[in-house]
């Protein structure tokens, strides 16, 4: 057997040096050859990989025994209206105060392993509401809720987000460390007033615009002449992006605030003259700057003026102001309930995201992409 092996070994190595000459190169292309070979195998098997599909969306959730919807007492007729277009009610809870106004919750169901979404805006009476938020989710965190997600379409706050002056809080930070310390695993906002908000979680942020709602309405308004306009240098990029949507063009209104709730407004920037004017913000409160905007945008010649709003907080004065205004038309979101005097007022009219909240509850839940819902 070793004298086989010698004599084959022998023989190899006569053989490769007498070929080595001339087949070196020959192995050289023999071998670029099986790399391309291979290259192109790799090639066709990534090509037979198909990526993974999405899950199977539906539009109706009511089998789904993993997922629950809940709401607080906020805004309860948007979170049943959600509810309808998802085809799920929503969950039973006992809600109460004690005497001193303490707040008390009880889930009547079980959530054990379930995906569970909050409904509940931090609108007025803010603290209260926000209080009654944060004691609901850690109910859901003990009641061993699998994911809890937050939906906020009005987020309190918001306007908190910097600090603009000496020894101020930043209160927007502070709350989103509230919500993400008391069990919330994701949320879901609606025109957030600073969209930098988002990096203040360390949790998953879905950041939703009511804006294809109102582009919706305003195109089936069909305005002549239509001007978008910004009613401060800061809600630039929002009336942009509605002009292009709607193909207008976009002028701005200079303001200057001299107080909390006190502003001053000095010019507009862009030719108003003639148009029929739609003024564009996120968040519509005292009505003060809304109102001094209108007066500039009719003393620069404008025909007729307009206004839409995701949020219709409309605190204080604001449903007289709007009353008395030359306003035509108050258009706003129902992300938070009108009260009942603005609810009288003809000027104001309300549009519903309830479909939009539900399509990205059931995209959330259903791991598939919310960006559609963007457009």
């Amino acid at each position: 057997m070793e004298a086989e092996v010698l004599t084959v070994t022998t023989e190899d190595k006569q053989l490769d040096t007498a070929t080595a000459p001339k087949d070196s190169g020959a192995r050289e292309a023999a071998s670029k050859e099986l790399v391309q070979a291979s290259a192109q195998d790799a090639a066709a098997k990534a090509r037979d990989v198909k990526a993974a599909p999405e899950r199977k969306r539906t539009r109706n959730l009511s089998e789904d025994r993993r997922f629950k919807l809940f709401s607080g007492t906020a805004n309860k007729p948007l979170a049943e209206e959600i509810g309808r277009h998802i085809g799920v009610p929503v969950g039973e809870a006992k809600i109460q105060r004690f005497a001193d106004g303490e707040v008390y919750f009880q889930l009547l169901e079980n959530v054990r392993g379930v995906d569970v979404f909050v409904v509940q805006p931090t609108c007025f009476p803010v603290d209260q509401h926000l209080v009654e938020l944060l004691v609901m989710i850690d109910a859901l965190k003990r009641a061993s809720a699998a994911r809890i997600t937050v939906v906020v379409p009005y987020y309190g706050y918001a306007r908190q987000d910097r600090k603009d002056r000496p020894r101020v809080a930043i209160s927007a930070k502070l709350i989103a460390d509230l919500l993400t310390t008391a069990g919330a695993n994701r949320a879901l906002f609606v025109d957030l007033h600073a969209a930098q908000i988002q990096g203040f979680f360390n949790i998953p942020v879905d950041h939703l615009f009511a804006s294809p709602v109102l582009v919706s309405y305003f195109r089936e308004l069909a305005l002549p002449n239509l001007t978008v306009v910004s009613p401060d240098a800061g809600g630039v990029e929002r009336a942009r992006f509605f002009a292009q949507k709607v193909g207008a063009p976009l002028a701005i209104v200079d303001k200057r605030r001299t107080d909390i709730n006190v502003t001053e407004v000095m010019n507009v920037i862009g030719d108003v003259n003639g148009k029929n004017c739609l003024i564009i913000d996120d968040i519509i409160d005292t009505a003060g700057t809304l109102v001094k905007t209108v007066d500039a945008l009719y003393a620069n010649g404008a025909a007729a003026v307009y206004a839409g709003a995701s949020h219709a907080v409309l605190s204080g004065p604001a449903i007289d102001r709007i009353a008395n205004s030359r306003l035509e038309q108050v258009v706003v979101t129902n992300t938070i309930p009108l009260r009942e005097a603005a609810q009288k007022l003809s000027k104001i009219k309300v549009l519903s995201i309830a479909g939009l909240l539900g399509a990205a509850i059931e995209s959330i839940h259903m791991e598939t992409s919310v960006s559609t819902l963007f457009s």
